[in-house]
């Protein structure tokens, strides 16, 4: 691939990195229809228990979409461009493994939208997040006017989207974006650290818990715990349930199956 990076750690735990240092690791869309092969076609064959996404260097984890590409597109062009990236955000945030941002640096536009897509954020101290679209005459439809809005609340996400502002990594942890703010050099020992102890748990319960909690999200409680005792039950009928509890009586680490 030649603008995402792709390794594989101990422990079954991935690291996709947009890879375009010198140009911010902005998500043109060569990197995004490149980034949806590797997630659609190559990563269902990857046998990994999370996944961890950053950028290139230590300035920008995605400064946003490629403004000079998109001055020269038409309707047409445009709508491909969104489509390919939601097709992108999607997958990411419905796969079964958690899904980490490693924010280390620059999260503007498309880049705070691809955060807002993760299961989990952590930024180093020097990352700025924020929606500038308006500032171009567009707004943040990626997804970023929807997921900010249920991570942040309606009225922050429409301070940041309207005001088109910058923020710093605290003030992000503040109001909820991201949850843990660290050195840039402690950031992806931190974020490792995260997907390790992920690794140590039970895949199948992880990946129910994720499930749970997506589909669970837009429905009504009443609806939304009925769900969440159905897929209980699915994860109580597995071998990770027996296979947990008896590791836990007899005081041993479990070896739990892979999915």
């Amino acid at each position: 691939m030649e603008n995402i990076k792709y390794e594989l750690q101990s422990d079954n735990i991935g690291i996709i990195t947009i890879d375009r240092e010198k140009m911010l690791n902005v998500l043109n869309l060569e990197t995004i229809q490149e980034f949806w092969d590797f997630i659609y076609n190559k990563l269902p064959n990857q046998k990994i228990n999370s996944l961890i996404i950053t950028g290139a260097g230590n300035k920008a984890f995605v400064a946003g979409a490629d403004i000079k590409q998109m001055s020269l597109m038409n309707r047409h062009d445009f709508m491909q461009y969104c489509d390919v990236a939601h097709n992108v955000f999607n997958t990411l945030q419905s796969l079964d493994i958690p899904v980490i941002a490693a924010i280390n640096g620059f999260a503007l536009g498309g880049g705070c939208e691809l955060v807002c897509a993760c299961d989990i954020r952590i930024a180093s101290e020097n990352a700025k997040l924020g929606f500038p679209e308006v500032k171009l005459g567009l707004f943040p439809c990626w997804g970023g006017s929807q997921r900010a809005t249920r991570l942040i609340g309606m009225g922050k996400a429409k301070e940041l989207i309207f005001s088109g502002e910058m923020i710093s990594a605290q003030e992000a942890y503040n109001i909820g974006l991201v949850q843990k703010v660290v050195s840039q050099d402690e950031l992806m020992n931190s974020v490792l650290n995260l997907a390790q102890l992920i690794a140590n748990n039970s895949p199948l319960a992880v990946k129910n818990a994720k499930k749970s909690i997506n589909q669970g999200f837009e429905q009504s409680l009443p609806i939304a715990l009925r769900k969440e005792i159905a897929i209980g039950l699915e994860t109580f009928d597995s071998e990770d349930r027996i296979e947990g509890m008896n590791a836990f009586l007899e005081k041993r680490t479990p070896k739990f199956r892979e999915i």
